[in-house]
């Protein structure tokens, strides 16, 4: 059974880093894109990077060039490097991976909270 498991959110002050991992485990046919997602209190869910199989990434405008997103092939695991850390970050972050073949599959979510 496909199963992502989310780690290393917390709490973390203005201007700090948190290096966010999803372990993906289960899924034995090709994953198109895997992603990070994340969703602010009475926000909706908005997409923060993905990386496709080819290796292409893409980043939501309010994080280019302070995140990173990354994988780890040998250790099924993606990824969120995340620097120069703001209150806006503040949000629960979501693993997401995708198959050309309709799968979409979802962990289930790591807490980031940017406060003094």
């Amino acid at each position: 059974q496909a199963r992502l498991v989310e780690s290393g959110g917390g709490l973390v002050p203005p201007g700090g880093s948190l290096t966010l991992s999803c372990v993906i485990s289960g899924i034995t046919f090709p994953i198109s894109t895997m992603g990070w997602y994340r969703q602010a209190p009475g926000q909706q869910r908005v997409m923060v990077a993905t990386i496709t199989e080819s290796m292409i990434t893409d980043y939501a405008v309010a994080v280019k060039g302070r995140f990173t997103i990354s994988t780890d092939n040998a250790a099924n695991t993606v990824y969120l490097r995340m620097t120069g850390l703001k209150p806006e970050d503040t949000a629960t972050y979501y693993c997401n991976v995708r198959s050309s073949l309709g799968f979409d599959k979802w962990g289930q979510g790591t807490q980031v909270i940017v406060s003094s």
